[in-house]
């Protein structure tokens, strides 16, 4: 019972107002959506002055129940107020009510459906809000809005200011990106240490001029320096770039040359030259003498002094005098006669002081690796032979006692010899050597046996045996030469 009283309870007035109310706003934001898009425009354009724009407008009426009696296009500039510049009806046929417009606005279609219109000769101030509006029946009116953007390309220069050197900071060059929309950007490029300054002004038709100023302090060695400006905007394409070369004036410097001390007497070809620099370039050149006039042997050519014939009125000091619109400038050279000429020697050129202390060098080389290598062939001649020694035959040989420190001769107590017999010196063998042939028997290099006649040792002394004095005897040599043979001496018993 409860919920069936509730169901067939009645809806109070103010919960149905506040329904009405909603499916009301519903129905005109439908109708504003379905508004919108029936009126078909572009957003946004750009053009450029003196050329030519077309604005599009459409009316889109799916359903086909929507009568339209006239279209008007309407324009807001940036400042100002709203106007009609074009207006078509069907029966009364087209209309252009501002006088700005009249004869540079045309309809592209002789239709309500499509009134595009074609602005030509475009004006910066043309830019603004375009409005395509329907009067229609039975919805009332509906438009559709286009904003137009003019952009302007810049009218980009640039200059260089004619300066004097001086110790304050000055402007030396100008960069200006004038009447462009939207506002340029100028930067510098430079080596100098300089800076600049940037300014803008406004123009009536909504464009922007860039100026902008580099300064520096001044010096001659500036003159001639490259700086350049580049401008960027929106309507180029890349950077216009745009080189300069400074201009800074000052006084001239002067200096002189051709002198060679060796003006002597007879002389004809000596020549002196004024030379000069400055900005701008010295106008005129003057040549003095310190005594006053110039000597009459001289003639001034330019800025050259030629001699005709050198002799003691030359012997002076000559003056070069230089001038530009900035100042003076001079220079002096004493010049000096002598007797006789002087020998000029010419000094060697630096390539052949440079080949000669190579031959130096090279010969130096050649004649070291001559010394090191007869050097060494004589150490190789002089030194040890060059096979290896063969290893002694066995103990007690020869070859033992060889190796053994000299001593003195020692006599040995022995049976006396009889008279006649003849005494062999027990040496044993001879040391092997290439000169001695083991296989044949043959030692002491192929020779026999040394025999001692002790008969003859007698006959020296008067006696035998005891009274032999060992010290009056040398002793035999300690060492013997590898390949030779050697006897020992007698011993008396």
């Amino acid at each position: 019972m409860a919920r069936g009283y509730a169901a067939r309870r009645p809806v109070s007035p103010v919960r149905s107002t506040w329904l009405a109310a909603a499916a009301a706003a519903v129905v005109l934001l439908v109708a504003e959506g379905i508004s919108a898009q029936k009126v078909r425009v572009e957003e946004e354009l750009e053009a450029y002055p003196t050329e030519s724009v077309d604005l599009h407008c459409q009316f889109i009426d799916g359903a086909g129940r929507t009568k339209l009696t006239q279209v008007s296009w309407i324009w807001e500039p940036s400042e100002g107020q709203r106007d009609n510049i074009a207006v078509y009806h069907p029966s009364y046929g087209q209309s252009f009510p501002n006088l700005a417009f009249k004869e540079r606005v045309v309809f592209l279609n002789n239709s309500l459906e499509n009134p595009s219109i074609r602005i030509s000769h475009l004006r910066m101030s043309d830019a603004g809000r375009y409005t395509c509006e329907y009067a229609t029946y039975p919805s009332g009116n509906e438009q559709g809005t286009t904003t137009l953007i003019m952009l302007a390309k810049p009218k980009n220069s640039a200059k260089v200011v004619t300066v004097q050197a001086g110790t304050k900071s000055v402007v030396v060059a100008q960069c200006e990106a004038a009447d462009g929309k939207p506002a340029a950007t100028i930067k510098w490029l430079a080596s100098v240490g300089g800076n600049h300054s940037t300014s803008t002004t406004n123009g009536p038709d909504g464009t922007v001029t860039v100026r902008s100023e580099y300064r520096l302090v001044p010096t001659p060695t500036d003159n001639g320096r490259e700086v350049t400006c580049m401008v960027e905007q929106r309507t180029q394409e890349r950077p216009w770039v745009y080189p300069l070369k400074l201009s800074v004036e000052y006084p001239p410097s002067v200096s002189i040359e051709g002198y060679d001390n060796n003006w002597y007497v007879g002389r004809s070809d000596a020549v002196l030259q004024c030379l000069a620099s400055g900005n701008p370039a010295p106008t005129t050149v003057t040549w003095t003498a310190a005594s006053g006039s110039l000597p009459d042997t001289v003639v001034v050519e330019g800025n050259k002094l030629l001699v005709r014939k050198v002799d003691d009125a030359v012997n002076t000091t000559f003056i070069c005098e230089v001038k530009n619109k900035h100042g003076a400038s001079r220079h002096q050279i004493t010049t000096i006669v002598i007797e006789e000429q002087r020998p000029i020697t010419p000094g060697p050129p630096t390539g052949a002081i440079v080949g000669g202390i190579l031959g130096v060098l090279v010969f130096i080389a050649i004649v070291g690796g001559v010394i090191f290598f007869v050097r060494k062939h004589q150490e190789d001649a002089d030194g040890p032979p060059k096979h290896k020694p063969p290893p002694p035959v066995k103990a007690g040989s020869s070859t033992e006692m060889l190796n053994k420190p000299s001593e003195p001769p020692t006599a040995t107590e022995t049976a006396p010899l009889s008279p006649g017999e003849v005494y062999y010196e027990p040496t044993g063998r001879e040391p092997v050597t290439n000169l001695d042939d083991e296989t044949t028997g043959a030692l002491n290099g192929g020779a026999p046996p040394v025999m001692v006649d002790l008969d003859k040792y007698d006959n020296i002394d008067g006696h035998r045996g005891n009274d032999l004095d060992s010290s009056s005897h040398e002793p035999p040599p300690a060492n013997i030469c590898r390949g030779e043979s050697f006897v020992s001496p007698a011993m008396y018993v």
